[in-house]
């Protein structure tokens, strides 16, 4: 029955998804995060939906949008994701090793660079990055919702010990994915006037902790961390922040199952197998980017040529690792240009962000792009502390990140160039409105509502106040 449902759904959208590729797009991004095919148990499992769907879209594109919407946009974050593509095809045709196995792992990854890049062009106004977020929000956060209410209602259950399917199969990953949903989840919701939506996104921030803490991810747990305090430290209300993260911490040990404090009290022991397995890794990482530090060892070929650069005799029998740091995989496998252009897309993303919340924080028109500049910055935070300690250098969500910052970068400055001065907001009847002026270094305060007469509510005569750190003007 569920095999039927998800394949009528995808069916029936297929034709909307051709005329209009921006649905064809949200359709695709809710099949490779919430993955339903994977929840099915007969031949919808099994078929490429997401397939099926972007070349739907794509072909969409051409035919109805060709000429009036640009396949993607150029900006900082597309132009080094491309970049980052060439070199990483570069470092997989020099390659010793090309099998099956890392053919379908690069062609998969240039079809995540394409609808990435893709996405850039059809996320090109406020609305269609509102519904864009929500998707990803509501279909990473049914999982944190499902997992998480499972593990209350069992008093703690049992580990997690995968995920969905696909990119997020692994019980890492897929901890990871949920880490960068919580930011996503919490301004979603603060960005709704609706106090159920956050009331509900709230809930659900709670249940995929929860979820995160049952995968018994280390690295996924240090990134929630961090992310909580980066949320907290961007808040504006710091202290109240603080003292509720300080309360969560005291009561943690007392809530949480006994089997994710033993996990976490590990994460510090060098000798325990995993992490002596990472530090081992690491150090392999570095011998293979001392011998090949143009180009790498080729993409995917990180566990073939372990043998070749083991900082650790290996006997028969013995196991090959992954990098498990997704920095050290990219440098490795790909070589020390790319590993450059890898941390220069991540430090703009901090930076672009940054300077949209500069620049819409005096602007209460633009609440929305300083709502979505803190977001997507959170999230960003989580993915670069979970990388660290994880093998997703090629992770889509991120490079769907990536695209998502760059459209938000174009659609905020293509706002701000049509309405370079704050515009009215607020107000139920057509011509009157709460004006708000907000200068640097002045504390904005709510204004009278000027009827269309020009005079106050009070019937006064107009005025134009703020208030400094002086008082009145």
């Amino acid at each position: 029955m569920r095999d039927l449902i998800v394949f009528a759904i995808v069916m029936a959208m297929m034709p909307t998804a051709f005329r209009r590729p921006y649905i064809g797009m949200l359709l695709f991004s809710w099949l490779a995060y919430m993955r339903p095919q994977d929840l099915c148990w007969g031949f919808a499992r099994t078929m490429r939906l997401s397939f099926f769907v972007s070349i739907a879209m794509l072909l969409g594109w051409w035919a109805n949008e060709q000429g009036r919407r640009r396949f993607t946009h150029w900006e900082p974050r597309t132009v080094m994701m491309a970049l980052l593509t060439v070199l990483i095809a570069i470092s997989y045709v020099q390659a010793k090793v090309q099998d099956e196995y890392t053919n379908r792992y690069f062609f998969e990854y240039v079809k995540i660079v394409m609808i990435a890049l893709f996405t850039v062009g059809q996320c090109d106004t406020r609305e269609r990055l509102r519904g864009m977020f929500w998707v990803i929000a509501i279909s990473l956060g049914f999982f944190g919702v499902k997992s998480g209410l499972w593990g209350v209602l069992t008093g703690g259950g049992s580990q997690i010990l995968r995920g969905p399917g696909g990119m997020l199969e692994d019980n890492n990953d897929f901890a990871l994915a949920l880490v960068m949903n919580v930011p996503l989840l919490w301004y979603m919701g603060l960005g709704e006037n609706k106090a159920w939506v956050q009331k509900a996104t709230r809930a659900a921030v709670a249940l995929t902790v929860v979820t995160v803490l049952l995968t018994h991810s280390r690295g996924a747990f240090l990134a929630l961390s961090c992310t909580s305090l980066w949320i907290a430290y961007r808040s504006g209300k710091l202290f109240r922040a603080m003292m509720v993260l300080l309360l969560l911490a005291a009561l943690f040990p007392f809530v949480a199952p006994d089997h994710v404090l033993e996990r976490l009290a590990s994460i510090g022991d060098t000798k325990e197998s995993s992490a002596n397995a990472r530090l081992t890794a690491w150090a392999t990482a570095l011998e293979m980017i001392k011998d090949n530090p143009l180009w790498g060892v080729g993409m995917r070929n990180f566990q073939p040529r372990y043998p070749d650069y083991s900082v650790v005799p290996l006997g028969a029998g013995s196991h090959t690792y992954v990098a498990h740091n997704s920095y050290f995989q990219i440098w490795a496998e790909s070589g020390s240009l790319a590993f450059l252009v890898y941390l220069g897309v991540l430090a703009s993303v901090f930076v672009t962000l940054g300077r949209i919340y500069r620049t819409c924080r005096h602007r209460p028109d633009m609440a929305w792009a300083m709502n979505y500049a803190r977001m997507m910055e959170a999230t960003t935070v989580g993915f670069s502390v979970g990388a660290f300690f994880l093998n997703r250098g090629h992770f889509d969500l991120f490079y769907h990140w990536l695209a998502l910052v760059a459209a938000l970068n174009l659609v905020t400055a293509a706002h701000l160039r049509r309405s370079p001065v704050a515009q009215p907001v607020g107000g139920e009847r057509r011509g009157a409105g709460v004006v708000r002026v907000a200068m640097p270094g002045l504390r904005p305060r709510p204004l009278p509502v000027f009827g269309r007469d020009g005079r106050g509510a009070a019937g006064g005569a107009p005025a134009v106040a703020f208030k400094s750190r002086r008082g009145w003007r």
